[in-house]
């Protein structure tokens, strides 16, 4: 926790302070900013809100309906992965960066971010709700669900480890060295740079595969929303990284980083490896149009030489053309062309389940 909501020194110039564990924030001002690209991501973060109730998932709950066993295990085991880690990711950047931020531009990306996982989270939900006839089955299933668990485990224990050394760091700042602090920074920051940038493509894919085919087009559709929701949390903690690579002077950071660039290199392979192995478990039981356990491992070597270069690391995989070109028009959702009538509610919410309706609600009602 910060050790104070509200830094009273009034002789500290912000636009020279570190993005993180510097002096503790003032007045969330905007005006004169260390970095305004974070307030521009911000603000195009802020720009894309939407909410799931504005697509409508009518036809979605006929589709699931029709779909063959082995779709089903694939659309619903996706859909149990996205809502186990929008729940961590609708929690960890405020409880593991925002305590430690020292630039209010930051501090303002991070609690958007925070809030749109969030919506994520609800997307998921509106999405269960609607096409299972019992929603809690789905959720009930998700902590118990020993794949899913394993595939969270690498980004809960890096947040931990740096929430757990923060807090040693604000009660006494010699309980932990500097060196150690920025570690966990660092393995945290590239933790949730794979988190946003590569972990979530195996399911995306998936989803979109789906909308092609013309099934389940209003959950591709909110998916799509989350994608490009996703891309942007991608960028801020691209730019985070790669300011500590290349602007921000910080030698022991700079040592961090260069001490550790093996065990980043393997925390990628380790990520790879992952993403290839839930590919060939959703394919177990069969296959679906248009997507492979072969593609898809192709997919994710593809992405994560992409992601690698974006932070200045060198691409290391062989994959080097997209195995799926037709999952960029869904990722860049302004190229996804629905018609509204069939997608989009402008005014009102439908596909809605309501909870409280008595048994004989519709007793008198006559044709």
């Amino acid at each position: 926790m910060a050790r104070s909501v509200l830094n009273t020194n009034d002789n500290i110039d912000f636009t020279k302070q570190p993005m993180f564990f510097g002096e503790d924030l003032q007045v969330q001002r905007y005006d004169d900013m260390k970095y305004p690209i974070f307030d521009k991501l911000n603000q195009q973060q802020l720009g894309y809100f939407w909410r799931p109730e504005e697509v409508s998932l009518q036809k979605d709950r006929n589709d699931y309906a029709q779909l063959s066993e082995q779709q089903k295990f694939i659309f619903t085991a996706n859909l149990k992965y996205q809502t186990m880690l929008d729940s961590v990711q609708g929690r960890g950047p405020c409880l593991a960066f925002l305590p430690f931020v020292s630039l209010p531009e930051i501090e303002g990306c991070i609690v958007t971010w925070d809030f749109i996982e969030t919506i994520h989270s609800r997307s998921y939900t509106y999405i269960i709700k609607n096409l299972y006839s019992q929603p809690g089955e789905v959720f009930d299933t998700i902590i118990g669900d020993e794949k899913i668990q394993k595939r969270a485990q690498t980004i809960t224990e890096t947040y931990d480890d740096l929430i757990a050394s923060g807090y040693k760091w604000h009660l006494d700042n010699k309980s932990v060295t500097e060196y150690e602090l920025k570690k966990k920074l660092w393995k945290a920051l590239v933790t949730v740079n794979i988190l946003e940038g590569l972990r979530f493509y195996v399911s995306f894919a998936c989803s979109f595969a789906f909308g092609e085919l013309k099934l389940l087009e209003g959950s591709a559709k909110i998916i799509s929303f989350i994608a490009r929701d996703e891309s942007q949390h991608l960028a801020m903690s691209q730019r985070i990284i790669n300011n500590y690579r290349e602007v921000e002077n910080d030698k022991v950071m700079l040592k961090v980083i260069k001490d550790t660039a093996k065990e980043v290199e393997t925390m990628y392979d380790e990520a790879v490896e992952e993403e290839k192995r839930w590919a060939t478990y959703l394919f177990s039981k069969g296959s679906m149009i248009g997507l492979s356990e072969k593609l898809l491992h192709q997919f994710v070597e593809y992405m994560a030489n992409r992601r690698m270069k974006a932070i200045g690391l060198t691409p290391k995989y062989d994959q080097k053309t997209n195995p799926l070109p037709w999952v960029d028009h869904w990722l860049n959702s302004k190229g996804t062309q629905n018609a509204p009538q069939e997608t989009e509610i402008e005014s009102y919410v439908i596909g809605g389940i309501k909870q409280d309706v008595e048994k004989d609600q519709f007793k008198k009602f006559k044709l």
